[in-house]
């Protein structure tokens, strides 16, 4: 059965944002403009067009937008005095202004919203003949437009606050990771130079003993043989102490992690499978030739993957289990490990966090990734990461 990962919130791009603002305007207009037309209402159906097509722009002019808007909505009060299907257009021009405009412009947009609430409830009562026009009857038409500009300006508000929130955060993490990056790498380079003043120290006391004792030693072994054999000695026990040191310094170098080390990429992903077969595991790979196209991001990560994936051949496949590594380069960097291995009859400890990990490394690059028993046995990983 699959593994079921967290899925994150899905946005549209640019091409899906430009499509949604292109289906507005045509429902506007055509369902709009084609109600107009049955009722036989030219100067409708023409401010209808003419009000719903600058939203097309709305995203990148939101300002000029929605004057253009404003001002159509007012010749129409003008012109024409019933409502209109294209006055749908000003509260969407208002929601634009108050989510990509700056402040004032979104109260500008607003306060000239319940502007023209007042004027449309005014212009519609004269158009349906309702005689007098009275604070009772303009009152529930000019509350409920307004309650519709309101609303559409504190989505677009909302909306903007929450964007500048988010990026405000985005650049607080992004400044802490960058500090924190800088103090490991100043961290590293302090730790190197001490390694690096004490190695010398050791070599060069434990050699300057070594070659004068050598050459004490060569001196007196012709005249007094007790005092060479002692001076041996001296010799073997400054050897062994500056031995002793040196390992001590190399176990330091091996085991710290200085942050600063190349890390692999994917021509590396050779050296993941000649290690693997060194180790015993059948292992047929097809790979792509040097690529120096792929980012180092991406290629960490395909090589991470991959590096996991014979992890868990080893771990749970059987010892006379074979794994094909396949690994392409086109638009993505395409991944496929397969095994025919005990698959769905492998019994996991429950504390591993390698498939976790290699989801979460594709879903960083926009890539997705599948592991789980493939079909006729064995087990399967699959990813793709877009370059």
């Amino acid at each position: 059965m699959r593994e079921r990962r967290d899925q994150h919130p899905r946005r549209l791009g640019p091409r899906g944002r430009r499509w949604l603002d292109r289906l507005l305007v045509a429902f506007v207009v055509v369902v709009g403009g084609a109600g107009h037309v049955a009722a036989g209402q030219p100067v409708a159906t023409a401010f209808t067009v003419a009000e719903a097509l600058p939203l097309l722009w709305r995203r990148r002019h939101p300002w000029p937008v929605f004057l253009a808007v404003a001002g159509l909505s007012a010749l129409q009060a003008w012109a024409y005095d019933q409502p209109a299907v294209g006055q749908l257009a000003f509260p969407v021009a208002v929601y634009s202004v108050a989510r990509w405009s700056p402040r004032w412009q979104g109260i500008a947009a607003l306060l000239v919203g319940y502007a023209g609430a007042l004027v449309a409830a005014t212009r519609w009562l004269h158009g349906f003949g309702a005689g007098d026009l009275t604070p009772g009857n303009l009152a529930p038409y000019t509350v409920t437009i307004g309650a519709i500009v309101t609303a559409a300006w504190a989505l677009g508000t909302a909306a903007q606050t929450r964007e500048r929130y988010v990026a405000s955060l985005v650049a607080r993490a992004e400044q802490a990771e960058r500090m924190a990056e800088r103090e490991i790498e100043l961290a590293a380079r302090d730790e190197r130079s001490r390694i690096a003043r004490e190695m010398h120290d050791v070599v060069a006391h434990g050699l300057s003993v070594i070659v004068v004792q050598a050459d004490g030693a060569r001196y007196a072994a012709a005249k007094d043989p007790d005092v060479a054999v002692g001076t041996l000695e001296t010799i073997s026990a400054t050897g062994r102490e500056a031995l002793t040191e040196m390992r001590r310094l190399l176990g330091l170098l091996r085991e710290g992690d200085t942050g600063v080390v190349p890390q692999p990429g994917l021509d590396d992903v050779r050296h993941l499978v000649d290690e693997a077969r060194a180790a015993g595991t059948l292992v047929t790979a097809d790979l792509p030739p040097h690529t120096p196209g792929v980012p180092d991001g991406v290629g960490l990560a395909a090589y991470r993957i991959v590096q996991e994936a014979l992890t868990n051949v080893r771990k749970h496949a059987g010892p006379d289990a074979r794994v094909d590594v396949r690994v392409a380069v086109d638009r993505a960097v395409t991944i496929d490990v397969r095994d025919d291995g005990r698959g769905a009859a492998a019994r996991p400890d429950g504390r591993g966090l390698g498939l976790v990990g290699m989801h979460e490394r594709a879903a960083v690059h926009g890539g997705t990734l599948e592991a789980g028993p493939a079909p006729g046995g064995g087990f399967a990983v699959s990813a793709r990461l877009p370059l």
